[in-house]
């Protein structure tokens, strides 16, 4: 005797399986979403390009300062490798110990110049941040959108769902001031940092010490 218990669970299987999709894609046509590069509106926008052009002033400031650091000690050792055979060796000793003391300082500074770019790097940018949040949310309760993704967490994005330019101009035109926006909002964004990729890359860190 042929059993059509299988062709049911298949035929029921099936059911629910069109029922799925089918709501999802109700849901999908329901939610309403747009896409933004935040990095990129924060960076682009007029704030944005001056904030970039300060911080690279400080960094090739302060760059040009560890270069020269740099060359004089790359001298110094040079010299002291000339001097070895000429100099006794507490001269040579103290030369060495000079030199190497030198080099710390200057791996110190090093260390000391690439805080004050990333702190220097939070002042610039975290205002421009909160402006540009505050625009998003403008932008997504005037537009009706449901959800809002940063465009770095998707890998594919269909281009009419991106509203960078959009917010770019927003920025630029003046909008999205520290007093605007909800308050809950501005809340839940003033503990979050501005993002930090577009500092100036770090200065070039000091060649380790080698002993003549």
């Amino acid at each position: 005797m042929i059993s059509v218990r299988p062709f049911r669970i298949r035929a029921l299987t099936a059911s629910v399986a069109l029922t799925l999709a089918t709501c999802a894609m109700t849901a999908r046509a329901e939610t309403k979403i747009a896409v933004i590069d935040t990095q990129r509106a924060i960076m682009e926008s007029e704030d944005g390009l001056r904030a970039q052009a300060t911080l690279k002033k400080v960094f090739d400031s302060r760059q040009r300062e560890l270069d020269k650091k740099q060359e004089q000690l790359q001298k110094e050792r040079e010299d002291i490798e000339k001097q070895q055979g000429i100099l006794s060796k507490e001269a040579l000793a103290k030369r060495l110990e000079a030199w190497q003391r030198d080099m710390s300082q200057l791996q110190a500074i090093f260390l000391e110049y690439n805080k004050e770019l990333q702190k220097k790097q939070g002042e610039l940018t975290q205002p421009i941040y909160q402006r540009t949040m505050s625009l998003i949310r403008r932008l997504a309760t005037n537009d009706g959108f449901d959800l809002v993704v940063d465009r770095q967490a998707a890998p594919y994005v269909r281009g009419d769902l991106d509203v960078t330019d959009k917010i770019i101009q927003m920025v630029n035109s003046g909008g999205g001031s520290a007093d605007s926006g909800d308050k809950a909002g501005k809340s839940g964004d003033s503990k979050k940092a501005a993002p930090k990729e577009a500092a100036p890359k770090a200065p070039a860190a000091p060649a380790p010490a080698k002993q003549p």
